[in-house]
């Protein structure tokens, strides 16, 4: 993946697509350029991986649907390998490596046939070097959207 530049016609296209259907050419018009360049410029941003767009969903409004917040503390300091792993596992949104009482941070979606118990169960048991995780249930988020990944 290549660096693209971060400049702030960037950010104002990375605003603009707060509203993931805007066309470019209304985004080209608001920021008095070229639809081309908006063009341009977005598809750089996605093949160099700093910009994804995608759909993402209130879990609050689907229903049986649950979010929930994990910290990780484990008894290595390969705090970035961990990090990986759990990024591939099921249900997983968000894996952040963290300082403070946790080393990892998790945002995990869950449902009625994946639940916590599956998720620790089956697929936390196969990752060595975990020392213990807290759950924190998401009652009510605000701002809070997630692409649906179950």
């Amino acid at each position: 993946m290549s660096q693209v530049k971060i400049d702030t016609v960037n950010l104002s296209i990375i605003k603009e697509l707060r509203q993931g259907r805007k066309s470019f050419k209304r985004i080209a018009d608001r920021l008095e350029i070229t639809e081309n360049t908006v063009r341009s410029r977005v598809n750089k941003m996605i093949d160099s991986g700093l910009l994804d767009i995608n759909g993402q969903v209130d879990i609050e409004q689907i229903p049986h649907h649950q979010l929930v917040i994990i910290g990780v503390k484990l008894k290595t300091t390969d705090m970035f390998k961990k990090g990986e792993e759990f990024s591939r596992v099921k249900g997983v949104v968000s894996v952040s490596v963290v300082t403070g009482r946790y080393d990892l941070i998790l945002l995990v979606i869950f449902n009625e046939e994946y639940g916590l118990q599956e998720f620790y169960a089956q697929e936390v048991s196969r990752i060595d070097e975990v020392q213990s995780l807290e759950t924190f249930v998401v009652y009510k988020g605000y701002n809070l959207k997630v692409p649906y990944i179950l």
